[in-house]
């Protein structure tokens, strides 16, 4: 073979302990920095420094990365610079109910006002009806009733002297009046009165009809009487009511001179407390203390304001993340009220979303969650546009009663730098597909998926574990801990000189290793107890790769490792099921003819090639003309398949290995069958990185070692993928011990000579020879 395989030193990159500058992360201090992600925080304090409109973030990569934590710990700093922003509070218009009117308060006055509103109930119901208790104020109501009392006495006197000169008596009792004819100085009684003669009865019947029209005229006034004593004592109340509340209202005015709004509503208050006092207060009900309670909330309703959002004075800016950005949670919401509810003030009926509580601050937002709401969506472009906030019913929405549906809240300005945290797919679909976007959201910050493996990096991981196990309650970790982790993070990331920025999946590696160690009872967490959480999570995501090995060691999967075939590769592909990602050899099969149909994908033809496959088989068609046939037309029916493959298979990894498979059929050189092979081509026959090439090498390696290492096993995978080689130590190990054999090739030459163990040119000459007897072959028969 023309080329010698990898030293193992090559197949991954080992972090030595001995690199890092302590023995454990005991020693260090936690990380009071981001790790990494330079270009993310340079654009994030760009967005949190520009407040004009439309300088909002969309803020994307790949979900692990900390995007989610460093934006939140970036905007908590800078919130923490600022001030706080005001309170909003709805206060009801008792002129106009439907519309409750918004005021701006300074920080944590709102809660001050809505506490010293409840006082005042408290002082009302304290107040009255014991005001009406006073002894002057029972002088004077006794005084409009007695005046009362005299106009109806005297009315009724005269008509009773009238009664007495003919002889007839007129009683009362209440208000009740009634006539009876005299006898000896007594009414006679119904026997006497029935003795008499007719005539006197008739004579007596008519003088108290007329006596009962005097006493009708008499009393004619008497409406108007009472109206004037209900009006002097309705006087009385109000009078009374100003008195006793009015150093109850200077006391609630006080605190907010300075607010022109707030003591315009409490005048307002005061001339509608008269109407309050008189409804719920002027009678003695309050023996009962559940009645009490029921008149403090009735009270509390129609005086209370709605405290729409309350701060901290010293607390700085909000920053708040909305976990289910609804229309409801974002925008607030009207309840409906319920029966016992009907009388309840239209202001408390009105409940806060998540952006009247961030307004002046950040509000961090899933943009997936968010743009996929029909409602919610358009409405907040909407916000952002006009700069108001409105608490409304969706547009769709069917609920809610009257009240609810008639209620109009003023609008508040809304000033706030709203984040979304979402995928670049999403960022670059919304950006193409809908004008407001990227009116709104002009500054991307974009999260690097890895970050360079160096001492800086490296320290600084460290002191980040330290954090994380800090605050998670772990063991701290030794150095020898920290470099598999770094190990661990370099697979990830594909990558010997990179480390994947995914620290939320690394943690929880660190979680698992912490488990190992406290079964253990050691006192820091070592390289072994990493690796022992590795191996443990692979089991538990292994049952599909060994039901696969399981059919290929007992033949129902044909795989050769030994041995050589014409026109049959072992392959490479990766399958991926949820968490679990892995490799198993495929076989890829070649048979060829004269003919005129040129390169048939099998897989295409039974449309479970996907587009990029079907293009890496175009592009070896291409080539395969340009090598062999440019001096004569190409002649040929090849036929090209994956073998044992039922579903769909997507990427040009394998047109390296479909392209040797082809050629072998053609030439009729065999291919080693302890080799496998993946790669990509371009037209000009070089050989193309290709993803997931860890896993490929181990997953024939695997396989290879299930049935017993023999001579000559191996993989041959692009030279652009020697950088990505971070192999688990087994496979190193196998290679250094001369078991297993990892090669790397440049062009397609290269990797025919490995596979057939012949030189290229003899392969290729071989390849022109037959393709130039099937063209002459298809001269003979036009």
């Amino acid at each position: 073979m023309s080329r010698p395989p990898l030293p193992a030193a090559a197949l991954k990159t080992v972090i030595s302990p001995g690199d890092l500058p302590f023995a454990s992360t005991a020693e260090l201090e936690p990380l009071d920095h981001i790790l990494g992600q330079q270009r993310a925080q340079e654009a994030i304090d760009v967005g949190l420094t520009i407040r004009h409109p439309g300088y909002n973030l969309y803020v994307m990569g790949d979900p692990g990365t900390g995007r989610l934590s460093l934006v939140k710990r970036l905007l908590e700093r800078r919130a923490a610079e600022r001030p706080a922003p005001c309170d909003w509070l709805y206060l009801n218009q008792f002129a106009q109910p439907s519309e409750p009117v918004a005021v701006a308060l300074p920080a944590g006055m709102g809660r001050r006002f809505a506490a010293d509103v409840e006082t005042f109930v408290d002082s009302l119901l304290a107040t009255f009806p014991a005001a009406f208790d006073n002894p002057a104020y029972q002088r004077r109501r006794t005084a409009i009733d007695r005046e009362f009392s005299r106009r109806f006495d005297e009315a009724v006197d005269a008509v009773g002297r009238k009664a007495e000169q003919h002889g007839i008596l007129l009683f009362r009792d209440g208000d009740d009046i009634s006539f009876a004819l005299r006898g000896d100085g007594a009414p006679l009684d119904e026997a006497a009165f029935a003795a008499l003669p007719e005539a006197r009865k008739a004579e007596f019947h008519a003088q108290v009809r007329q006596l009962e029209d005097d006493l009708h005229e008499a009393l004619l006034e008497l409406p108007q009487w009472k109206r004037e004593a209900t009006e002097s004592l309705r006087a009385l109340n109000r009078e009374t009511i100003e008195q006793a509340a009015a150093p109850l209202l200077s006391h609630l005015a006080e605190p907010y001179a300075d607010c022109s709004a707030l003591i315009a509503h409490i005048t307002v208050l005061g001339e509608h407390l008269d109407r309050t006092v008189a409804e719920y207060l002027l009678d003695d009900r309050g023996q009962d203390p559940r009645e009490e309670a029921s008149r403090r909330n009735q009270l509390l309703d129609r005086y209370a304001p709605c405290l729409l959002v309350s701060h901290d004075p010293k607390g700085g800016t909000p920053v708040l993340f909305a976990a289910n950005p609804t229309y409801p949670n974002l925008f607030g919401r009207i309840e409906p009220p319920g029966d016992q509810e009907a009388s309840r003030a239209p202001a408390r009926l009105i409940f806060p979303g998540l952006l009247h509580q961030a307004n002046d601050g950040c509000l961090i937002v899933e943009a997936e969650q968010l743009v996929g709401d029909a409602e919610a969506w358009p409405a907040l472009k909407r916000a952002l546009k006009t700069g108001q906030l409105c608490i409304e019913p969706p547009p769709t929405d069917a609920g809610g009663g009257t009240k609810a549906r008639t209620l109009r809240p003023a609008p508040i300005p809304l000033q706030i730098k709203l984040v979304l945290v979402g995928s670049r797919d999403l960022y670059y679909l919304l950006e193409a597909a809908d004008p407001d976007f990227k009116e709104l959201f002009r500054l991307p910050v974009d999260f690097d998926d890895y970050f360079p493996l160096c001492p800086g990096s490296m320290l600084d991981f460290a002191r980040l574990i330290k954090t994380q196990a800090t605050q998670a309650g772990h063991g701290a970790v030794s150095a020898c801990g920290i470099a598999a982790l770094l190990e661990y993070g370099a697979r990830m990331a594909e990558h010997q000189s990179r480390m994947s920025a995914r620290i939320g999946d690394i943690c929880e590696i660190l979680a698992e290793a912490d488990l190992e160690r406290r079964r253990d009872g050691a006192e820091t967490v070592l390289a072994e107890h990493v690796h022992r959480a590795l191996a443990a999570r692979e089991r538990r995501l292994d049952r599909l790769n060994q039901e696969l090995l399981d059919d290929v060691m007992e033949g129902v999967l044909l795989i050769a490792t030994e041995g050589e075939k014409v026109g049959c590769v072992n392959g490479l592909t990766v399958l991926e099921a949820g968490e679990t990602c892995f490799a198993m050899p495929a076989r890829i099969t070649s048979t060829v003819s004269p003919g005129e149909r040129g390169v048939v994908d099998i897989e295409r033809e039974a449309e479970l090639g996907q587009a990029i496959h079907s293009k890496g088989v175009l592009i070896l068609s291409g080539y395969l003309a340009f090598r062999y046939a440019r001096d004569f037309p190409l002649a040929l029916s090849a036929h090209l398949a994956i073998e044992q493959s039922y579903g769909y298979i997507d990427g040009d990894s394998a047109s390296l290995g479909e392209f040797c498979a082809l050629v072998s059929a053609l030439t009729g050189v065999p291919i080693r069958q302890t080799l496998a092979v993946t790669g990509s081509m371009n037209q000009h026959g070089e050989v193309q990185a290709v993803g997931g090439v860890n896993e490929k090498i181990e997953g024939f390696f695997r396989l290879c070692r299930a049935r017993g290492f023999a001579n000559g096993q191996g993989v041959i995978i692009p030279a652009g993928n020697v950088r990505n080689l971070m192999l688990k130590t087994e496979v190193a190990d196998a290679v250094s011990a001369g078991k297993f054999a990892v090669y790397a090739v440049h062009t397609v030459d290269e990797a025919l000579e490995l596979m057939t163990g012949k030189a290229a040119r003899t392969v290729n000459r071989l390849a022109v020879s037959r393709l130039k007897a099937f063209a002459e072959c298809s001269d003979k028969k036009n």
